[in-house]
């Protein structure tokens, strides 16, 4: 009896033993990932703990640890590594990610050792590196969160063999492989999280074998292809797919879809009627795709819709007046379509606090803000025959060759010839640069962004990002007096000096309008995408915000350094040794003539108001032109009604419609044409003047040399100079309708320059003849 009872003392002893020896070797472990992740500070709370074993600490929501007797099952760290740079190249980032001595593959195997987790949640700790295969080896694994690290390389295919695993969220990670196809043999997966990242290639169609499957979102990558039938899906409630490039016609969805966000892809042909039959349906967001026909009815009464957003498509036809919209709609979005009629009732803005939005259509109400029915009818019989427009380009294309040679054999003489060849390069020129033989207009009219690449050949310009107000404080010495450049109405002006060497101007800008974070970064992002050779740079932004963010303070933009000054300067006649040329002051025009109509026509809507004076354009060193505090109207209407008054009192106007006009672009680089005609003699009147008393004055060829700069009439070229004087009255002109398109101005000053290229050449070939 005595030695049974000693050999159940033994074993109870030698069982406790090997629980704290399980214990210990767990604490150690949690101890070693600690090391491995460079003691992140959260993870402070682990020593601090009095009893030294992390299954003790309290939980928070930045560090858990949930332990089932002595074996660890859950374990989450949050950090605070969430800056993302403008691009990684997939090397460690100082005071970013971890360091380089940090090695994903040990990490990784120290984690597998704890193989009784099952929910790991490491997010914004700067990981790096790809992922190892060897991450299955947790086979008890039900949730695995790895979002916003600096993860890169292929999804590792072994995930497949994690057969409990519920949740998979790598969001904010770098991975650049295509969509796995293996998710179909997760049988238990219910969320699937890949957003932001650079996963390419089609959506895979094992996907719809994850019947499981409640929420699935890759937004935000480079997904391409058409969406796979999901029918499969019974049970998904989200569906996350926008920012990719997925293209071909929308497919039927799963009926129990409750969330559907498929904006800023390249989706083609009519919204679905079935759309109208997804009875548990909340939020739609179809917006910024090439979408066609009539929107369904019935997706306005769905019983539980509350957003629905089909914004800048291509929706073309009426709504009925009889169309009935679900007591939970809030929000309606229908801007920049082609839908024409009567708005329906229901459709009311003042209707039951409802948010109504439909600007850039053709409807008949608010016709200030809506298009003539002309547009709308034009584009809808450019849709229907988009390949005969590519045919009737090409033709047009050849006849205008065949032309330019008729021409060059009838000339008569050598000046003719110059000036008629001069003439056909400009056309052919022209046609090159605003047209794309093969491509229908629609779709250039629709393009919300035209690629730079196309049109600009392989200029890079550098990448829009976030600055820190740090970063910003540091460049500008605190913002102090010598970093300061000027004030206006839109906000002060500074200079800076980044770590790396790079000179930038800061405008500060505070708003006058509430905006919440989200709407102000669509806003900035929209700004960002405005990039031109003849546009000042903008190289990012800072917002200055509330702690809570509840509310904006300030916005700063931060845009490349333009050292030459502005071209009111050389104006002036304050500098005689900066004065410019006639051909000179030819070139800065077509210069931002060019970027006015880069502004019209490069993303949709276009940016229309954009404070054109010349003080706000800039020269660099080689006296090239660019605009500067363009578009600000894009973030608050404010600072441009601001600014326009004060316009408006130094061109004194005869009555409040010509006052208006001052608004149009057209009509205010008008201004700028007259300002470099005109030069020293009008910055000396200083008083405010008669704009159309000036206009009468160049008009008249006997008072232009009482008006116009020495340096314009010094001109080798009258014609070229008549050629500007013309347009600039037309630009000038009281009545819109009879302004010509900036697009003619551009023309018109491009064939100016030519001449006076072509005259300037006969001029020194004369001298050269002479000297011989």
């Amino acid at each position: 009896m005595a030695w049974q009872l000693s050999f159940l003392v033994m074993s109870i002893t030698c069982l406790m033993l090997f629980r704290a020896s399980e214990q210990s070797s767990q604490t150690e472990l949690l101890q070693q990932l600690r090391k491995q992740l460079e003691y992140p500070r959260q993870l402070d709370v682990w020593n601090n703990n009095p009893s030294g074993d992390p299954c003790n600490t309290q939980p928070t929501s930045l560090v858990t640890v949930v332990c089932e007797g002595n074996a660890i099952t859950e374990l989450k760290i949050v950090g605070d590594r969430i800056t993302k740079p403008p691009r990684f190249s997939g090397y460690p980032l100082p005071n970013i990610s971890l360091s380089e001595a940090f090695a994903i593959d040990s990490f990784v195997t120290t984690l597998t050792r704890l193989t009784t987790l099952r929910v790991v949640i490491l997010v914004s700790l700067g990981l790096w590196g790809p992922l190892p295969d060897k991450i299955h080896r947790l086979s008890s694994l039900q949730v695995l969160d790895l979002s916003s690290n600096f993860l890169y390389g292929s999804i590792p295919p072994k995930l497949s063999a994690m057969s409990k695993l519920h949740t998979l969220t790598l969001d904010g990670n770098y991975f650049n492989g295509t969509v796995p196809d293996w998710f179909g043999s997760l049988s238990n997966l219910t969320v699937l999280r890949l957003q932001g990242n650079r996963l390419k290639g089609p959506i895979p169609a094992s996907v719809a074998k994850a019947t499981m499957l409640t929420e699935l979102a890759l937004a935000g990558n480079n997904i391409s292809g058409e969406v796979p039938l999901l029918g499969g899906l019974n049970r998904i409630e989200m569906l996350d797919l926008r920012d990719n490039e997925l293209d071909g016609e929308l497919p039927d969805m799963p009926t129990v879809l409750v969330t559907v966000l498929l904006s800023k892809n390249s989706f083609k042909g009519e919204i679905p009627e079935k759309f109208g039959q997804l009875s548990r349906l909340q939020h739609l967001d179809l917006s910024f795709n090439f979408l066609e026909g009539s929107p369904p009815e019935k997706l306005f009464e769905l019983p539980n819709i509350s957003y629905l957003n089909l914004a800048a498509n291509m929706l073309s036809g009426s709504l009925a007046s009889s169309l009935t919209c679900s007591s939970t709609l809030g929000f309606v979005d229908l801007s920049t379509n082609r839908l024409t009629g009567d708005l329906p009732a229901c459709l009311n803005t003042n209707l039951n606090n409802r948010v109504i939005k439909f600007d850039g259509n053709c409807f008949s109400a608010d016709p200030e803000h809506q298009h003539e029915a002309e547009y709308c009818q034009q584009t809808h019989k450019e849709r229907r025959s988009s390949r005969d427009v590519g045919l009737v380009v090409t033709v047009v294309g050849i006849l205008l060759v065949v032309l330019v040679l008729c021409l060059l054999l009838i000339a008569s003489n050598r000046r003719n010839s110059q000036r008629v060849t001069a003439e056909q390069q400009l056309l052919q020129k022209h046609i090159k640069e605003n047209s794309t033989p093969g491509t229908s207009s629609e779709l250039l009219v629709s393009a919300r962004y035209i690629s730079q690449a196309v049109r600009f050949g392989t200029q890079i310009m550098p990448t829009h990002r976030v600055f820190s107000l740090e970063e910003l404080k540091e460049a500008t010495k605190c913002f102090e007096r010598s970093a300061f450049l000027g004030e206006g109405s839109i906000g002060k002006l500074y200079k800076g000096k980044l770590e790396n060497g790079t000179l930038i101007a800061i405008r500060c800008l505070a708003l006058h309008q509430r905006y919440s974070i989200r709407n102000l970064k669509l806003r900035l992002d929209l700004l960002a995408k405005l990039r031109h050779p003849n546009l000042v740079c903008l190289l990012g932004h800072c917002i200055d915000s509330a702690v809570d963010e509840s509310s904006v303070k300030r916005v700063f933009l931060v845009y490349e350094y333009v050292p030459n000054g502005t071209l009111s300067y050389y104006l002036s006649g304050s500098s005689p040794d900066k004065t410019l040329k006639w051909c000179d002051r030819l070139q800065v025009l077509i210069g931002i003539a060019r970027a006015v109509h880069f502004l019209h026509t490069g993303i949709i809507p276009g940016s229309l108001y954009n404070r054109l004076k010349t003080c706000s354009i800039l020269l660099d060193e080689h006296h090239i032109a660019k605009l500067s505090d363009y578009g600000l109207s894009i973030i608050t209407e404010e600072i441009y009604k601001h600014e326009a008054i004060g316009e408006g009192q130094r061109y004194i106007q005869n009555n409040a419609e010509e006052l208006r006009s001052l608004e149009d672009d057209v009509c205010s680089f008008g201004c700028i044409i007259l300002e470099v005609l005109m030069g020293s003699k009008l910055h000396r009147k200083g008083d405010p003047f008669i704009l159309s008393e000036l206009v009468l004055s160049i008009s008249s060829q006997e008072e232009r040399e009482h008006v116009l700069d020495p340096v314009v009439l010094d001109t080798s070229s009258q014609e070229s100079l008549s050629m500007v004087v013309a347009i600039t009255i037309k630009c000038l002109s009281v009545e819109s309708s009879t302004r010509p398109s900036i697009e003619e101005v551009l023309w018109n000053l491009q064939y100016a320059a030519q001449v006076q290229a072509t005259a300037d050449g006969d001029n020194r070939s004369e001298v050269s003849s002479q000297a011989c």
